[in-house]
């Protein structure tokens, strides 16, 4: 039985953890069968994972301390509360009174929308989900139909998952995300190298049709576009001009089932 990918060891410790799905388990098994020097090395790990639960058990089951309770906590916030809002009311009136328009321009200014919006988005639920290597998505690639339903619900919209097999990525699976316009669906693939790729879709308010535009995000590359509506936006950490192949494979799909 041969691994559709490496064995890396985010797999090997994810295998520790429990944290794999039954198909990449058997092939993390198989691997150490045919590897007795890692398995020895895992079994360590796992031996080091029972002893550390067995000293911290009594630990995780002490009450929890009065201080520490929902209401103990509650009633402390209502106090900080009541010390700093009339503070910040006379720092609010003293912006408005003593600098004026200046700093009322920046409190007030308008926030990102569109495109741009939409790739901050994806940028964002990218760093959070598809660089997670225990559990980046709420649904899998054997959940497919299942995930299609889901989203599509929460969406408002028919929405497909985009098949990017013949350019090399392999659907993982899938997640409902949210962003400050709404809930989005975040699908997310890897190749044989290990590398992620995210495809984040959601209904826009605004910018409803624009053509594809590449942005850069703190690491991470994509191209975005909306069409009837719906906005798409591609994230890697990878070169803009290698996403715009995939970006547009993705468009004639959308548009072909459109």
């Amino acid at each position: 039985m041969s691994a559709s990918r490496p064995i890396s060891e985010d797999d090997l410790q994810a295998f520790v953890d429990h944290a794999l799905d039954a198909g990449r388990g058997d092939e993390v098994r198989e691997y150490l069968r045919l590897h007795p020097e890692v398995a020895r090395r895992v079994d360590g790990y796992v031996a080091q994972r029972a002893a550390l639960r067995a000293v911290l058990a009594p630990i995780a089951e002490e009450p929890i301390p009065a201080e520490l309770g929902i209401r103990a906590l509650a009633e402390a916030r209502r106090a900080r509360q009541s010390v700093w809002r009339p503070a910040i009311a006379a720092a609010m009136l003293l912006c408005v009174g003593g600098l004026g328009g200046w700093m009322t321009h920046g409190v007030l200014s308008p926030p990102i929308n569109g495109v741009g919006a939409l790739a901050h988005e994806a940028a964002d639920n990218y760093r959070v989900y598809a660089s997670d290597m225990h559990r980046p998505v709420e649904m899998g690639s054997a959940q497919k139909a299942d995930l299609v339903r889901w989203v599509s619900n929460r969406l408002r919209s028919p929405v497909a998952v985009p098949d990017l097999q013949s350019a090399g990525y392999r659907f993982i699976g899938g997640r409902l995300v949210t962003t400050p316009h709404g809930p989005a669906a975040m699908f997310i693939y890897d190749n044989v190298q290990g590398e992620r790729l995210a495809v984040m879709v959601r209904p826009m308010k605004v910018e409803k049709d624009t053509r594809m535009s590449e942005q850069t995000d703190g690491g991470l590359d994509g191209v975005s576009w909306a069409s009837d509506g719906i906005g798409y936006s591609l994230v890697a950490p990878t070169r803009p001009e290698s996403l715009h192949p995939l970006a547009d494979e993705v468009r004639r799909q959308v548009e072909a089932i459109a």
